[in-house]
């Protein structure tokens, strides 16, 4: 089968003949989400590093045994024509749903739904801030929480994202250098950094930021004392860690969501599509920052 494989940090992605995946739960791949996890692996920058070579990617949408799923393959490989899954994180594609918008699915709504909807309860009547709202994790955030009645302002770093923001329903964009004025009950932030550190002082009373990204560098952290004081709260998100210490919370999340997406209440978005040969390409996109909704790749 072919495959992309990464052999170095800072290397380049290379589709590669690779043995095929044994088992008896293989995924015939027709979709693979690209996370900005996977760009963090190939800069060396990921928590948990794989030992390399390795090919990338942790979801894909495809068949198992006659079925049309999306599911997670936590030790990679899903950049590729065919991947062993376990089947209990395997779960059945809506019937009208495209392979692609699978593949934009499993990391970009549980990572949305469970900071905002358990986590924290988001109310009819509050206003969330949600950074890099026209990605994939953003454009799902924008989603979940208008379906709760909140009023949802999108940061984004141009013209054209902040127009697509609005297209998927927020009330009000900015960029990122335009936040000052705010007062906002929750901050989803994608960003980390220097977004992160602006966003604490816009929180009202027993509001929240949550930190989940930090492709635009570490979070500075916030004082016990400030906190305090304000009486605000920061609360951290982290997909990874959560699969592995409580994987049927996790699953009873992912088997929820799939059904507000077979009712229609939910819609991935799949913002560009590449083929499997051109993951080098993917990558660049998502390091220009000029990508929205989700990148996904199709063998």
């Amino acid at each position: 089968m072919n495959a992309v494989v990464l052999r170095e940090v800072g290397g380049e992605l290379v589709l590669e003949e690779q043995p095929d995946p044994e088992g008896t739960h293989v995924v015939e791949v027709r979709a693979a989400g690209v996370n900005f996890a996977d760009l963090l692996i190939r800069r060396g920058e990921y928590p948990q590093m794989p030992e390399l070579p390795t090919v990338l990617g942790t979801e894909v949408a495809g068949e198992l045994n006659g079925k049309r799923v999306v599911a997670f393959c936590g030790g990679g490989g899903g950049y590729a024509e065919r991947v062993a899954v376990d089947p209990y994180w395997a779960f059945q594609l809506p019937d009208r749903a495209s392979f692609a918008s699978g593949a934009a699915f499993l990391t970009t709504y549980l990572t949305s739904y469970i900071t905002l909807c358990k986590q924290l309860r988001v109310w009819k009547g509050s206003t969330v801030l949600i950074h890099a709202g026209a990605g994939g994790v953003g454009s799902a955030a924008v989603q979940l929480a208008k379906s709760r009645g909140a009023t949802v302002i999108a940061t984004a770093s141009t013209g054209e994202k902040r127009a697509f923001a609005r297209g998927l329903g927020v009330d009000e964009t900015r960029p990122y250098d335009e936040l000052d004025d705010l007062h906002v009950d929750v901050v989803l932030d994608l960003v980390g950094g220097d977004v992160f550190t602006r966003s604490l002082p816009l929180v009202n009373p027993l509001g929240t930021i949550v930190a989940v990204g930090f492709g635009a560098g570490a979070w500075q952290d916030p004082s016990v004392q400030w906190l305090v004081g304000r009486n605000v709260s920061v609360m951290g998100f982290y997909l990874g860690r959560l699969l592995r210490h409580r994987p049927q919370f996790v699953r009873d999340c992912a088997t929820e969501l799939v059904a507000a997406w077979r009712k229609g209440d939910i819609d991935p978005v799949v913002g560009a599509e590449f083929p499997l040969a051109e993951a080098g390409a993917a990558h660049d996109l998502i390091e220009s920052r000029r990508h929205v909704g989700k990148v996904v790749l199709l063998p």
